[in-house]
């Protein structure tokens, strides 16, 4: 995030809304003087939460990019999704009845994209749209995408010959440490919208008869003398206080 760059842009927002300062600061439940610094680029003493409130509160969404290495942190990233989606991948391949695409793109209605995992079970007619993440970092940006997806899966799958009564979601977060800190501060909304855990998603793979949302964690497991086996997919452990 380049702070001086942040500050201008809060700044400019606010001048267009025709809001003080005192008028941002109502809005995002913070002080003037935090408003103020925001707006200066002195933002290394605020906490994220407040960037984000700030930038909610003029309609604008604040996001953190990290840069390592020029683009091996991208690389990297990669490698993980991919490692993430041959597993699911070899999942789906064991699941009776299962076919599956990678990267299914689509362009429709002037929405573009593409599917992790889009698999289809032709028997039951039911359409399975898999959404991989090794990081979870904007929660907001997670579930409208997954929606975008869920709503677009029945024409993307008409293009290749599927027409289902059923549509699930599935969302698979990389094991991390992070990850589960994050799912556990929104715990609330994530269950709302995806219920169903590792276990169910498991049963329901067997017998895909209804719609169903879920998130489960997965541990990527590395080759060890040239094979791979499935790690287990497991729910995210409830918040406890």
């Amino acid at each position: 995030m380049d702070d001086q760059r942040a500050g201008s842009a809060v700044r400019a927002l606010r001048v267009r809304r025709a809001w003080t300062q005192a008028d941002l600061a109502t809005e995002a439940h913070c002080s003037r003087a935090t408003v103020s610094r925001m707006e200066s680029g002195h933002i290394d003493a605020m906490t994220l939460g407040g960037i984000r409130r700030i930038a909610a509160a003029l309609g604008a969404r604040a996001s953190v990019d990290l840069q390592w290495r020029s683009g091996e942190l991208a690389r990297l990233l990669d490698q993980r999704h991919a490692a993430m989606q041959d597993q699911l991948a070899r999942r789906l391949a064991r699941a009776p009845g299962w076919q599956f695409v990678a990267e299914a793109s689509f362009s429709v209605y002037g929405e573009r994209g593409s599917i992790d995992l889009l698999a289809w079970h032709a028997e039951r007619r039911a359409l399975l749209v898999i959404e991989l993440k090794s990081e979870l970092v904007d929660l907001q940006d997670l579930l409208a995408a997954l929606d975008r997806k869920r709503r677009l899966a029945p024409v993307v799958a008409r293009d290749r010959g599927w027409r289902p009564s059923v549509v699930a979601t599935w969302v698979v977060l990389e094991e991390s440490h992070g990850n589960r800190r994050r799912v556990a501060m929104h715990q609330a909304v994530l269950r709302h919208a995806y219920p169903a855990d590792a276990r169910t998603m498991n049963r329901w793979l067997a017998r895909p008869d209804t719609s169903v949302a879920g998130l489960s964690f997965l541990t990527i497991v590395r080759p060890v003398n040239a094979r791979r086996t499935m790690a287990p997919l497991r729910r995210a452990a409830p918040c406890r206080r």
